[in-house]
């Protein structure tokens, strides 16, 4: 049995955050493909194969979406909402990765289904450990949904 290479979407606008979390994975020599998207429209364009993504497997979805709050163009709660609202990704894993703190923030993810939220640590180490222990749980450790085929 062949073992797929599973994807992680990284939706994060900030270059540093990306690359820290990039080189957490490198690190841990994690053989995933992850796929960065720099604001919420580019992130919806490449989970419906839109825009420059058009063409691409829309059913080959991410083992996980690392999603940051504060986007340009789409917020992150609004990328949440169109990925909750289309029945082919509805089950796709969420994890809010933000600097939000506000209790209105955490709230309005976990009202349209985050599968979690977690602060990003302000130190580089913390935060290089976040990003791999969240990369590793969902791909190693999360049973997800079976998959739907059509």
């Amino acid at each position: 049995m062949m073992i797929q290479e599973q994807t992680i979407l990284l939706v994060e606008d900030s270059d540093d955050d990306a690359e820290l979390a990039m080189r957490a994975f490198h690190r841990a020599k994690s053989t995933n493909r992850v796929v960065r998207a720099r604001d919420g429209v580019d992130a919806l364009d490449y989970l419906f194969g839109r825009g420059p993504y058009a063409g691409r497997d829309v059913l080959d979805l991410p083992a996980v979406t690392l999603l940051d709050l504060n986007l340009p163009k789409v917020s992150g709660l609004e990328v949440l909402k169109a990925i909750r609202a289309e029945e082919r990704t509805k089950h796709l894993p969420i994890v809010i990765l933000t600097s939000s703190n506000e209790d209105k923030d955490r709230l309005s993810a976990y009202d349209h289904f985050a599968n979690s939220y977690v602060l990003k640590p302000v130190d580089y180490d913390q935060f290089a450990a976040a990003a791999l222990q969240l990369g590793l749980y969902w791909l190693v450790l999360n049973a997800p949904p079976p998959r739907k085929e059509k």
